[in-house]
C-alpha cells in the first residue's frame, strides 16, 4: 500500500488558505494528514481551523510556538511593556472567544514531538526541534550540526519532518537521514526578492510505499487572498493593516517594536488587554 501523507504547517490563522490546501490534497488522493504546528494567529481563523482538519481525519498534531504563546497569554505570562508581547496578547484576546473549551483543550494536549512508523520507516514529527518549538536553529541556511539535532539519541529516526521556518526544504542529516519541511500554508516567506512575491499556500505530500520512501511532492496552491482580508475586516481584527500587508507582500511585523508601539498606543490596546487578563484571572 502506498501512503500519501499531507504535511500541513504554519497556517497562522489563515482559514482561506487552509481550506484551499485541503481541497487540493483531496484531488491528489492523499491518504493521511499530519499537522506540524502554528495553526493560530496572527490571522482571524478560530474554531473553523480545527473543523477543517477534523473533516479530513488528521491523525497527527504537534504544538507550535504560536500555540504556546497564546496559552501563555491566557495565564498572564506576558510582558505588556514589550510591544511584541502586547501585539500577541491583543491578538490572543481577539481569538479567545472564537474557540471553545474543546479546542483550547486540544492546544494544551498537543505534544512537541510525535514518532510514527510507516511500513519500516520511523518518522520524527516536530514543529522545530524535537523538544523546542521556537528559535532559529533550523533556518535553511544554517550549518549541518543544527539539523542533526532533529535525530535524538536513542531514537532510530529515518525521516525528520519539521516546520517553523516557512521554507519548503529537503536535505539530509550527517548520517544521510532524510529531512523535510513542507513550507507554510498561511505565511510563506523567502528572503530572495524574486522568490518572495509568490505567496501561494505551501504544503507537501510525503510518499511511502512497501519499498520505502518513494518521493515528496512540494505543492503550491493559489487561494482567494481578498476573501481572507474580508474575513479579517468582518471580525474587526486588530492590526488589520499589518495582516493585509502580510497577505499581500509576505512582510511580517511581529518584532517591529517601533511600529507596534505606535499602534498599541493609538488603539489603546494595553488597556484592553489588561482588562481581559484581569477577567481571566477572576474566572479561573
Amino acid at each position: 500500500m502506498k501512503h500519501r501523507i499531507a504535511l500541513l504547517a504554519d497556517v497562522h490563522g489563515n482559514a482561506t488558505a487552509l481550506q484551499a490546501v485541503v481541497e487540493d490534497s483531496i484531488r491528489q488522493n492523499v491518504t493521511e494528514y499530519w499537522f506540524l504546528g502554528d495553526l493560530i494567529l496572527p490571522g482571524p481563523g478560530g474554531a473553523e481551523l480545527f473543523q477543517i482538519l477534523e473533516q479530513v481525519n488528521t491523525t497527527v498534531f504537534v504544538k507550535g510556538n504560536w500555540e504556546d504563546c497564546f496559552l501563555d497569554v491566557l495565564v498572564g505570562n506576558v510582558d505588556l511593556t514589550d510591544p511584541s508581547d502586547l501585539y500577541l496578547a491583543k491578538l490572543s484576546q481577539s481569538l479567545f472567544p472564537k474557540l471553545q473549551n474543546d479546542e483550547l483543550g486540544k492546544l494544551k494536549r498537543w505534544p512537541l514531538q510525535e514518532i510514527k512508523k510507516v511500513h519500516d520507516l520511523h518518522i520524527g514529527i516536530s514543529h522545530n526541534l524535537p523538544q523546542q518549538n521556537y528559535g532559529g536553529a533550523l533556518l535553511p541556511t544554517n550549518e549541518q550540526q543544527h539539523f542533526d539535532q532533529l535525530f535524538s539519541e536513542g531514537e532510530n529516526i529515518d525521516i525528520a519532518v519539521y516546520a517553523h521556518v516557512h521554507h519548503p526544504l529537503m536535505r539530509y542529516g550527517s548520517q544521510e537521514q532524510l529531512i523535510i519541511n513542507p513550507g507554510s500554508i498561511g505565511q510563506p516567506f523567502n528572503k530572495w526578492p524574486n522568490l518572495q512575491p509568490d505567496l501561494r499556500a505551501q504544503y507537501a505530500i510525503l510518499e511511502i510505499d512497501g519499498r520505502g520512501f518513494s518521493g515528496v511532492d512540494f505543492r503550491k496552491v493559489a487561494y482567494d487572498v481578498q476573501k481572507e482580508i474580508d474575513l479579517a475586516e468582518q471580525a474587526s481584527w486588530p492590526y488589520l493593516a499589518l495582516y493585509k500587508e502580510l497577505l499581500q507582500t509576505g512582510k511580517a511585523y511581529t518584532h517591529d517594536h517601533e511600529l507596534l508601539g505606535k499602534l498599541n498606543v493609538a488603539y489603546q490596546y494595553e488597556k484592553d488587554v489588561r482588562q481581559f487578563l484581569a477577567k481571566q484571572i477572576v474566572e479561573n
